[in-house]
């Protein structure tokens, strides 16, 4: 009787694909910053004043001046307070950073439709193929970064590799406004020289559990055999070894369900006029019905969005009984919010309009008889 030894078939890389992970400079904090000048150079904290809560709460990040003084995120606020008693805490204004987060969104949406979000400071792009046709994944990157900087003033760090888990790696490895690129070449000298607690989902619990197999760098991690990782870390050993290999062959998921079909432009010189507002206005409402019509979309609700040259930015939705389109319509009401909110005085930056609660253009207007024509009542 013969014996047979189970094998595991080598797993290969794949490494025709040009992926970059974008992750914003701690994001919160950096739009506090953004809004309150007065913050620069000031450690800031996102969380509940320990002392309104007490004690209570968690951090949802800091920046990188209470991050010298042992601050991080998910860390208990009580535990930041400790540690930065000066510290700014600031509870957060999250629709803020949603708003920011859409338009970020937008640019990376100009350079490919492959996006997969992880949060609202970071996503995934495929750019193999891009809508520039950019050979070089890395200048695709340094052109987001720009375009960030430019029209959000915010930073952002930027990996640059052929898969998700190198990319998200390298994203991490020189922040704030950083890139680092690891081609193919360079990947395995890369992962061999972290810290096995760099490694993407490798807590502080499966750390120790590393250390005890004297497992410390990626080094160590490569020169353990598979059947023993797995073993020991069950799926996680199985990730692992393929991980420290270069391998991840997961593709970047894209999120197929639109939820709001928008357009904004920002003006190197400020907008100083009614007549050039609602020029704009008109302008950009006829992108959106074009942007609906290729969705094959339309929908209920128009938002405004206005940037003063101060950066303070105001945003205000109408949502109306029938669905919109048409690019006079949106301009019409476009035009009556911003009649309501708008301050030409202030200089205008920027300017946009978004149409949200949409549905397929199947769901048409339907009128409903609320009684039969010929009963007298």
């Amino acid at each position: 009787m013969n014996i047979g030894v189970l094998r595991f078939d080598e797993p290969k890389r794949d490494t025709t694909r040009k992926i970059i992970h974008i992750d914003m400079d701690a994001f919160f904090a950096s739009v506090e910053e953004r809004e309150n000048p007065d913050l620069k150079g000031k450690p800031v904290i996102i969380a509940r004043h320990p002392k309104e809560t007490g004690g209570k709460g968690v951090v949802a990040t800091a920046n990188y001046e209470a991050r010298k003084f042992g601050v991080h995120s998910a860390m208990s606020a009580q535990k930041a307070f400790e540690l930065c008693p000066h510290g700014n805490f600031i509870s957060g204004h999250y629709d803020l950073y949603r708003e920011i987060s859409a338009e970020v969104r937008a640019i990376f949406e100009r350079y490919t439709d492959i996006i997969e979000p992880l949060s609202l400071d970071e996503a995934y792009l495929d750019v193999t193929e891009n809508k520039l046709n950019l050979a070089s994944a890395t200048k695709i990157a340094k052109l987001i970064q720009r375009d960030i900087w430019l029209e959000v003033h915010l930073t952002s760090s930027a990996g640059v590799s052929y898969n998700k888990f190198i990319a998200k790696l390298a994203s991490d490895y020189y922040k704030p406004a950083g890139i680092t690129v690891i081609p193919p070449e360079k990947a395995l000298d890369f992962l061999q020289e972290l810290p096995i607690e760099k490694f993407y989902g490798v807590g502080k619990k499966t750390v120790e559990k590393m250390h005890e197999l004297s497992i410390y760098t990626g080094k160590d991690l490569f020169q353990k055999d598979e059947m023993e990782l797995i073993q020991r870390f069950g799926r996680m050993g199985y990730s692992l070894y393929r991980k420290v290999r270069g391998i991840d062959n997961s593709p970047v998921r894209i999120s197929r369900e639109r939820k709001s079909v928008g357009r904004e432009l920002t003006y190197g010189k400020n907008l100083i006029t009614e007549q050039e507002v609602v020029s704009e206005l008109r302008h950009i409402a006829t992108k959106v019905q074009a942007s609906l019509q290729k969705n094959q979309k339309h929908g209920k609700t128009v938002v405004l969005k206005v940037r003063y040259s101060n950066f303070e930015t105001a945003t205000k939705r109408i949502t109306l009984p029938n669905y919109v389109r048409d690019g006079e319509e949106i301009f019409f009401h476009a035009q009556n919010i911003w009649d309501e909110i708008g301050i030409i005085g202030r200089g205008v930056r920027l300017l946009g309009i978004t149409i949200t609660n949409l549905d397929p253009l199947s769901y048409e207007n339907i009128v409903l008889p609320l009684w039969d024509k010929e009963t007298d009542y």
